[in-house]
């Protein structure tokens, strides 16, 4: 598994990230194979928030991982904050009292990554500052990042926030691509040409800030999966034309597109079926050509200017 490394931080994580909001729902020996199984494959981060499962899915993390010193050594954690039932909060007292639960539930010291999990219209960014010195300097947070943002909104944390912001995580997958279509669509009248994102992609490579790319398999918002979707043969056919190209499945060759992209995008993988994560693993191995990319790109229903 190939690493990188996320922002200037200097963390060496695995391209490929395992997702873990569904592990609530497992139980502790299931959890404990799901984990195994994924850094059997060079996976050693491991992406959670506080709402995954009403905080279960910490719980049952740590539980299968047997946490200790050593084990946590090879781990890098991440969680999120900010979303509650019916609204979202980034105050000063909120942010810390869930890193102090999911330190609790995680059995942990400290977190690699601490995230902003989507935007607070009523933020006050001096009061997510406060956090963040608080958090950083008791050696309980490591590093910082967002989930969902823009780049304006950045630059309104980044204006108050000491800490690097390292990570942003956003939904991408070849059938939800609009912060991709913005950028090949310039200077057209096409649908697809608006820009919603405020050229995240771009500003993202421009300020060494990682993006990280959740719901690989998903299309629209939450309406479900494209892989196997018999209301999408075209894509579903090019996946697998490539796929058998590669020696792959269609769910490795979605997540090798995401790789492919000159960002060096971590993908997060919410499966939590060991052999599904086996199979989508082997992406790592896969450097899709150009046309290869372009052809799975337009399969998905986009046209080029």
């Amino acid at each position: 598994m190939k690493k990188i490394n996320l922002g200037k931080s200097g963390l060496q994580a695995s391209e490929i990230a395992l997702g873990c909001m569904g592990m609530g729902k497992l139980s502790v020996k299931e959890a404990e194979q799901v984990i195994h199984n994924a850094q059997a494959h060079g996976i050693n981060f491991f992406d959670h928030a506080d709402i995954y499962a009403d905080g279960a899915s910490e719980s049952v993390f740590a539980e299968a991982a047997g946490m200790t010193p050593a084990v946590r050594e090879g781990m890098i954690i991440q969680t999120k904050a900010g979303i509650r039932e019916g609204y979202y909060d980034f105050s000063k007292e909120h942010l810390m009292q869930s890193a102090e639960e999911s330190l609790k539930r995680l059995k942990t010291d400290y977190i690699d990554i601490f995230m902003l999990h989507r935007p607070d219209a009523l933020m006050e960014p001096e009061e997510v500052a406060e956090a963040f010195d608080a958090l950083s300097s008791s050696g309980k947070v490591r590093h910082f990042g967002v989930s969902n943002h823009n780049p304006m909104q950045i630059e309104l944390l980044k204006k108050h926030v000491k800490q690097d912001l390292i990570v942003n995580q956003l939904q991408l997958s070849i059938m939800h691509t609009g912060m991709i279509d913005a950028g090949v669509q310039v200077n057209t009248r096409h649908g697809n040409g608006v820009d919603r994102d405020g050229s995240v992609l771009d500003y993202s490579r421009l300020n060494n800030m990682t993006v990280q790319a959740w719901s690989p398999f998903r299309y629209g918002n939450f309406e479900g999966l494209f892989i196997d979707n018999e209301d999408m043969p075209e894509v579903n056919a090019k996946l697998q034309e490539i796929g058998d190209k590669h020696g792959v499945s269609k769910s490795a060759v979605a997540v090798a597109w995401i790789l492919r992209y000159p960002a060096r995008i971590q993908t997060i993988v919410g499966t939590m079926t060991p052999a599904r994560l086996t199979a989508i693993a082997k992406a790592a191995e896969v450097e899709l050509t150009r046309p290869e990319w372009y052809e799975i790109y337009r399969a998905a229903g986009n046209e080029l200017p």
